[in-house]
């Protein structure tokens, strides 16, 4: 499986929207596009291995997109279904890290596949918490950056990851405070055409003169977007200004340095759809041809319901074919899951720590509103299936990913009272909450449970 930073580097082009609803300009009608992405299901579902996988497990995400649900596919002879498949993949039972030294991009792809498959990202396993996999890359030096800050395109996928792949109930499980970092990183690295591109331009003039990508414009607006950045905003209004700009008149594409291609196109229609903006309203319709991106990717498609990646040739694509899948289907980079047929259930979600010696993450975020916030994954095991904050903050302060989430802790009266030496004197005014849940007084003995998100905030 490739990693987003490698995928990438091989794309580059894309797109272009404005804010207006659809019109009657659009030139590819709801049949067609539905027949479209019916074929490409018919390809991609016979990607499928013997194993119950496929050699792109972004094939899981795509077929969600379609309203196939992964626990119901297994072709014949197949050794299990696709989310059985994908959980024991991704499951790690052996180990906490998944696979060896990650990139936090290969947590954030696994959170939003998991999500699409019907797996909690958070309780994947015993040992495996995707979503406190992606905190351990929280950068303490560069808030609001997640990996390398070098590798931008780690800090988009981390803002799409933690606001799309929700809790099972449909929950935001992470604080605004929290994406409110990451989207001014995403703003400060808006290039002058109005773009981005995969890595760090934040200051360097150089870097944010340079030429946008289309793909990594619509990955950045849909985690605007979706990170409550209004479409009417300065930032995005820009961003759909330079993929208008990019629209090819004889066919409807969006260029980009490597030729209008399928990936970028797709790439920058979920962008422009997670903002609302219609990719073939009449900013996108091309003049002369009345072409649109729609139209484009469609034109991509080949007999066997693949797509090809460039314009020109006959051989299919896995990667493209994903992509254009998903975007056709109106889709972001995950979805809810569907809900199998067969009586099986919509979501998998592994409950209880072990109470035996295995180590099990939880993320935690802190927040006095007074210095920067401290994000991190505690891994620790406890001896019983559920803990205590007690216990998660004193965990903490051994070991945690990034170090020193927590030095030092104290209460009053059984509430916590100061975190990190703040406030000082210490007062009992911690709040927490549990997955995006309602905020309650933090106590030494508040519940945890295995997977849980805690945000504790002084009130």
């Amino acid at each position: 499986m490739r990693t987003l930073t490698y995928r990438l580097a091989l794309l580059g082009a894309c797109l272009c929207g404005l804010l207006l609803p659809a019109t009657a300009s659009a030139t590819s009608s709801k049949a067609e596009i539905e027949a479209s992405v019916s074929k490409g299901v018919i390809y991609l579902k016979g990607l499928q291995e013997t194993s119950g996988g496929f050699p792109s497990d972004w094939d899981i995400n795509s077929l969600a997109a379609a309203h196939v649900a992964a626990a119901n596919l297994k072709k014949a002879g197949a050794a299990t279904d696709a989310r059985t498949w994908y959980r024991k993949l991704v499951g790690n039972e052996t180990a906490t890290k998944w696979p060896k030294e990650a990139l936090v991009t290969e947590y954030e792809r696994a959170a939003l596949v998991a999500y699409a498959a019907g797996i909690d990202p958070a309780r994947v396993s015993k040992t495996q918490n995707l979503i406190a996999g992606i905190a351990s890359y929280y950068q303490p030096e560069s808030p609001g950056y997640y990996g390398p800050p070098g590798n931008f395109n780690g800090t988009v996928f981390a803002v799409l990851a933690l606001v799309d792949a929700k809790t099972t109930g449909g929950v935001q499980r992470v604080p605004n405070a929290l994406l409110k970092k990451s989207v001014e990183v995403i703003e400060k690295n808006q290039h002058t055409d109005g773009g981005w591109a995969w890595e760090k331009a934040e200051g360097n003039e150089t870097k944010l003169k340079a030429a946008a990508e289309p793909d990594m414009t619509g990955a950045a607006i849909a985690a605007l977007c979706n990170a409550h950045v209004e479409k009417t905003s300065t930032v995005v209004k820009k961003a759909v200004t330079y993929l208008k700009g990019l629209l090819v008149s004889s066919s409807g594409a969006l260029e980009s340095e490597f030729g209008a291609n399928t990936d970028s196109n797709a790439w920058a229609v979920q962008g422009l759809d997670a903002c609302g903006v219609e990719p073939q309203g009449t900013e996108f319709t091309a003049s002369g041809t009345k072409k649109t991106p729609i139209d484009f990717l469609i034109s991509q498609q080949l007999a066997s319901g693949a797509f090809r990646y460039l314009t020109t040739g006959s051989t299919a694509n896995e990667y493209s074919s994903q992509d254009a899948v998903r975007a056709l289907a109106g889709a972001g980079f995950t979805v809810t899951p569907p809900v199998p047929t067969g009586g099986l259930e919509q979501w998998f979600a592994e409950s209880g720590f072990s109470g035996e010696a295995v180590k099990s993450p939880v993320t935690l975020i802190i927040n006095n509103e007074s210095t920067a916030l401290k994000v991190c994954s505690v891994t620790f095991a406890p001896k019983e299936t559920t803990t205590t904050l007690e216990k998660v903050l004193m965990a903490a302060e051994a070991e945690s990913a990034p170090a020193k989430c927590v030095t030092e802790h104290s209460s009053e009266a059984g509430a916590i009272s100061q975190i990190n030496g703040y406030p000082s004197p210490a007062k009992a005014l911690w709040d927490y909450s549990i997955d995006g849940g309602a905020e309650k007084q933090a106590t030494l003995t508040s519940e945890i449970h295995l997977g849980d998100t805690i945000y504790l905030r002084f009130t």
